[in-house]
């Protein structure tokens, strides 16, 4: 009898939840005379309360020609949904109730314990890495976000860990066997410092900011960040990667105990994460910086924009890559200024940053900017083209595309 009630009960349920929810459209307006293709947000529990149904209840979207497109829910309460625009134009998606079909990750990242408890996440343009813990332990010294090339959508830092670190041992045991050309045969054939058709990581990190890094500033000079010491991933796909960090205590200027933190997200089909950092602990105002290391193989390759600092890195090998790794710091809601920032004399290959400088920071304030890169032999062939890409990114940022729940 109680089996019957239950079941009754369910059958009950699925007839309200059909009498009541109802199809909701989301428009999506470019009101901008390019083309345009990126995520949207709209807010969550708006979808469902129009739906008629509970939250975190199941729902499929569809765009105009009826067919299943990805989204995301995130941690903040937004769906996302990849929206193309045409220019001036509108685009209508339809949310209906129903289980969506699995959908394909383009965006992912996680904590590599085995690899000095790196934080990795990927897109389908680009890579990035941040170090942790156990490589502040060992004493080296890198500070900075790393990039990693890539020229394939598809998702392979993960393979790239578990083909380097698994042949570490037999590398190792050939050279105590005095096989050093076999050796290098094997290193060449498994290091992801060289390119096996898909990208590599031949970008120089060090003691810099790398791509995109905050600081604080102290008489003009970089107070250099370590390693994280807390992380919580936040997103994981399929649209965007968040992760939220924070750092040991440290001091600049004469405050101490300044403690860091660091929200970054990393959309599908973008070349720039979103960083938001705030300090707490500071008992008067002082100057934060971000940006990206310039090394000496080329201080010339550098542009500092109202706006953005962009910077053509020549790798870590220039004669035998002869290629060129594009990156930025974009800075959407001003700072005081941006310049190069040029060391006396240079130490360990890096001869400055080109930064951005925000003067009179204050405790507690939330400081938005975005960090990027690109490869030419990917999505960016030149410096020119990679400035018409800073460009047109910020001009997205300062005029969105404008998504409404009907």
């Amino acid at each position: 009898m109680q089996v019957k009630r239950f079941f009754f009960a369910l059958s009950l349920a699925a007839i309200l939840i059909s009498v009541q929810a109802k199809d909701v459209t989301i428009v999506v307006t470019n009101n901008e005379r390019v083309q345009r293709q990126e995520l949207v947000e709209v807010s969550a529990s708006e979808v469902y309360r129009q739906l008629g149904v509970a939250a975190n209840t199941p729902f499929v979207v569809k765009n105009a020609l009826g067919q299943e497109v990805s989204y995301q829910l995130t941690y903040d309460g937004l769906l996302l949904i990849d929206a193309s625009v045409r220019p001036c134009g509108t685009a209508k998606y339809t949310v209906t109730p129903g289980t969506p079909h699995e959908m394909k990750t383009i965006v992912t990242g996680k904590m590599y314990p085995e690899r000095v408890d790196d934080i990795a996440w990927e897109n389908d343009r680009t890579a990035y890495r941040l170090y942790g813990p156990a490589l502040q332990r060992s004493g080296e010294k890198a500070y900075g976000i790393d990039v990693w090339l890539k020229n394939t959508p598809d998702l392979e830092v993960d393979q790239r860990y578990k083909v380097e670190l698994s042949n570490h041992e037999r590398i190792q045991q050939l050279l105590k066997e005095g096989k050093k050309d076999e050796a290098r045969q094997v290193e060449i054939a498994t290091t992801y410092h060289f390119d096996h058709g898909y990208g590599l990581d031949c970008y120089k990190v060090g003691p810099s900011l790398g791509c995109g890094t905050p600081a604080l500033m102290e008489n003009g000079y970089l107070v250099m960040p370590y390693s994280y010491k807390e992380y919580k991933i936040l997103d994981n796909g399929p649209l965007r990667f968040t992760v939220e960090l924070t750092y040991n205590p440290t001091e600049a200027a004469g405050q101490k105990n300044i403690v860091e933190h660091r929200i970054i997200s990393l959309d599908k089909g973008s070349n720039f994460n979103k960083m938001t950092v705030w300090y707490e602990g500071l008992t008067k105002p002082i100057d934060i910086a971000s940006g990206v290391v310039i090394h000496v193989e080329d201080t010339q390759s550098i542009k500092c924009g109202r706006d953005y600092v962009a910077y053509a890195d020549p790798t870590d090998n220039p004669d035998a890559q002869n290629f060129q790794i594009y990156v930025a710091t974009l800075y959407p809601n001003g700072v005081t200024e941006t310049k190069p920032l040029m060391l006396e004399t240079p130490m360990n290959g890096i001869a400055g940053h080109a930064i951005g400088i925000l003067k009179d920071y204050r405790n507690a304030q939330r400081y938005t900017y975005y960090f990027g890169s690109a490869w030419s032999k990917n999505d960016v062939r030149n410096f020119d083209e990679w400035v018409l890409r800073i460009n047109s990114f910020l001009d997205a940022l300062h005029s969105p595309l404008e998504a409404r729940v009907e």
